[in-house]
């Protein structure tokens, strides 16, 4: 394992978990729901490899923890960004400015961060206003799927999570020979 240059922030429904699975309480809290099939395996893998992956997500802190547990995910996460902690949701920019502080990140380590997203409003558009590269992925039917604002653009986009693993080994790449 080598150290990697790129940091990886993402989000987590649609991203990782699949929202169509999730079993709420009483309270919406999410007590458990199942993986995009391949998302596991290619977050392991990425941690596995050495990255830095900070999960940055919109919802509630025992949500987060239940389902990532269950899941065997959790120690995956160098760091754990969850709005209702930070008390905003994405695009705001303190939630990527909290990820970057959590991990000892300065704004010239910006543009080597990944932010990946299933929406274009909030993951996309908060990367992209922070300098960050952003990645979309297009996997689920439930957000926005037309570009309607300049930034909400993003810089890649991937249509499953085993996609994802190559965009990162080439980004990587790419660094290494800057």
């Amino acid at each position: 394992m080598t150290n990697k240059q790129l940091i990886i922030f993402t989000d987590s429904g649609d991203t990782i978990i699949d929202e169509a699975t999730q079993i709420r309480d009483e309270r919406d809290i999410v007590l458990e729901a199942q993986c995009i099939p391949g998302a596991d395996k290619v977050l392991r893998q990425l941690d596995e490899e050495g990255y830095t992956i900070a999960l940055v997500a919109d919802g509630e802190w025992e949500s987060f923890q239940n389902v990532f547990s269950k899941n065997g995910l959790g120690v995956c996460f160098d760091a754990w960004i969850v709005s209702e902690v930070v008390g905003k949701q994405k695009p705001e920019p303190i939630m990527f400015e909290t990820a970057c502080e959590k991990l000892g990140l300065t704004d010239a380590d910006k543009k080597r961060i990944v932010m990946i997203g299933n929406n274009l409003k909030k993951d996309i558009a908060g990367a992209n206003r922070q300098g960050m590269i952003s990645v979309w992925l297009d996997w689920s039917p439930r957000y926005f799927h037309t570009v309607e604002e300049p930034d909400w653009q993003p810089d890649y986009t991937i249509h499953t999570p085993q996609e994802l693993l190559p965009l990162i080994h080439r980004l990587e790449a790419e660094l290494e020979n800057e």
